[in-house]
């Protein structure tokens, strides 16, 4: 094996750097004592990989693309995270020849000799990149080791008599510890794997931990099911609820700071066969909040920007929950956020602050609704209203008034389409010349996982595919794609999510129909209505595009209105 001193003088025999390169990087290793591939790459005399294709030749070892392999979590953990940290290495495979183990520098002598004593056995040696090594230590280890030795330590003293742990009583402040670290766990394996909720779920025998990322659930099973009162109990105390209430549901909130990230935590418990169940629902705080353009295509920016210049009007943003309302209507907000305009909004709850913006929380065990707020907001002389939502006749009309009487007003629907919220308004009982003459614009959204950029390959469409898109689509072009699994994506093909939007205009026919309130004609002329496309051909465009997957936008293909034929009605 090539020792690590004379890598440098290799490299400069292969001609892949100069003499007064080599001189540089060993004049800067000497003062910062880094590798000097290190050094090489952060002083852009070589890229990453090509140092590490060289070096791997050099060291007559594999160069393991961390990206491109799938790893076995109980391997990795065979190696303790803080030993792996350390040496900078990995448990890739287990052979008849023993393990594999990558390395960032397979010429540490004193590292191979400690991995030896670590790991027995026989080892071979490959070499890995340092600049995804944090990435994958962070996905296999997760925390889930320092869970799970708190989790024992907490059993452990949950296991104790009664009588035990009250004849000593520091027990239950000490007992509180591991319930802490656990917590602290969790929240920061959330934030890291940007989250949006946390699942506690006590079964029979075993306790789930799971968080929804990217709108899919991933799962934790941990055996020490009596921990689950412990988590629940200390949860309801940083929300300031009744811990010795667990007959009725219970809803709360409260700020942490994970990772320099503040996090606006809202907790709900709901009581189940075996305890309780909690959801965590998180909100960044810390996070910029998404422009439009990032929702958006251009040609619906440019239409709905249209609209946001009209001085009053009602818009509807509809969706099922996390179809990403909020990111929408706050996007809007931030264009209209100027110093000439006064702008309210009605919240259940504040979700993101919003600095010029006057935000109020309902609050509906004090008489404060979404209508009763309303009411008041409409005597502080806004020029701009959100309603979080139109739960209630009374809302809508309020919502409405406001619009007809020179107020830009946004508010949500929970409608599976725009064509759907245009009938809902109608069938909530509202008049239909006030609907008509109010209303501007609807926008109804989905959210999409978006195809992982790093290993998303062209995938060819089988016949039933093609039978699909025949109906759905008109003209289909382009290939789909799909992410094969890397490190990158976690191994789900999937690399965060999109907005899928549709947009309908209350143009002078359809505001006819809504007037004469006949569902059918105005279901008829939206449908028909020039520049209107519906969710499920946004979606299934976008899978042409290649930017998320066929089965993806297929889950949009679930409403009877979406059904193939509804084009011909």
């Amino acid at each position: 094996m090539v020792s690590r001193h004379r890598v440098g003088e290799h490299l400069l025999a292969m001609g892949e750097i100069s003499a007064a390169q080599l001189q540089t990087a060993l004049q800067a290793q000497a003062e910062t004592g880094a590798r000097l591939g290190e050094i090489l790459v952060r002083l852009q005399i070589m890229d990453e990989a090509r140092f590490l294709d060289r070096l791997a030749a050099m060291l007559h070892v594999p160069l393991i693309d961390l990206q491109a392999v799938r790893l076995e979590s109980e391997l990795v953990r065979l190696l303790p995270e803080p030993a792996a940290r350390r040496l900078q290495a990995v448990v890739l495979s287990r052979t008849a020849e023993g393990l594999l183990v990558g390395m960032v520098d397979p010429t540490d002598i004193l590292a191979c000799d400690e991995l030896q004593r670590l790991l027995g056995g026989r080892l071979r040696w490959a070499l890995v990149a340092p600049s995804l090594l944090a990435k994958l230590f962070d996905r296999h280890y997760q925390g889930v080791e320092r869970v799970q030795e708190q989790v024992t330590v907490l059993d452990e003293a949950l296991g104790r008599s009664l009588f035990q742990r009250q004849g000593k009583g520091q027990n239950e402040r000490n007992d509180d510890a591991p319930v802490a670290q656990i917590l602290q766990a969790l929240f920061e394996d959330a934030v890291r794997l940007n989250a949006s909720d946390i699942h506690i779920e006590p079964d029979q025998e075993v306790l789930r931990l799971r968080r929804r990322i990217d709108g899919v659930l991933q799962e934790q099973v941990i055996p020490e099911h009596r921990i689950a009162s412990a988590l629940v109990s200390k949860l309801k105390l940083m929300a300031g609820l009744e811990i010795a209430e667990r007959r009725l549901p219970q809803d709360g909130r409260f700020e942490i700071t994970v990772r320099g990230h503040t996090i606006d935590v809202r907790l709900s418990t709901l009581p189940v066969s075996h305890g309780e169940s909690v959801v965590l629902r998180l909100l960044d705080r810390s996070k910029e909040h998404a422009s439009l353009e990032t929702v958006l295509e251009a040609e619906l920016l440019h239409r709905l920007q249209a609209v946001l210049q009209r001085l009053h009007g009602l818009v509807l943003v509809t969706g099922p929950t996390g179809s990403g309302k909020t990111t929408t209507l706050y996007g809007a907000l931030h264009r209209l956020n100027t110093s000439d305009r006064k702008i309210i909004t009605v919240e259940d709850p504040v979700e993101y602050r919003l600095p010029r913006i006057s935000q109020v929380a309902i609050q509906p065990r004090i008489g404060l609704t979404f209508s009763s707020i309303l009411r008041t907001v409409l005597r502080q002389d806004p020029d701009v209203i959100l309603v979080g939502e139109m739960r209630d006749r009374e809302t809508a009309e309020l919502a409405v008034r406001a619009a007809l009487t020179g107020h830009l007003v946004f508010s949500t629907l929970h409608t599976n389409s725009a064509v759907g919220a245009a009938v809902r308004l109608l069938e909530m009982g509202l008049q239909g010349y006030a609907v008509a003459a109010a209303l501007r614009c609807i926008l109804a959204q989905r959210l999409v996982r978006r195809n992982c950029p790093v290993c998303a390959e062209p995938l060819p469409l089988t016949a039933a595919e093609q039978a699909i898109l025949s109906h759905l689509l008109p003209n289909p072009q382009g290939t789909p794609r799909r992410g094969r699994g890397c490190g990158h994506c976690h191994f789900t093909g999937y690399a965060g999510r999109m907005a899928v939007v549709e947009m309908l205009e209350v143009e002078p026919e359809l505001a006819d129909a809504l007037r004469r309130q006949d569902l059918s004609a105005v279901v008829r002329i939206a449908r028909q209505q020039a520049g209107y496309v519906p969710l499920h051909q946004v979606a299934l465009r976008f899978a042409m595009q290649g930017q998320t997957t066929l089965e993806e936008a297929l889950r949009l293909v679930e409403s009877e209105e979406y059904l193939p034929g509804w084009e011909t009605e």
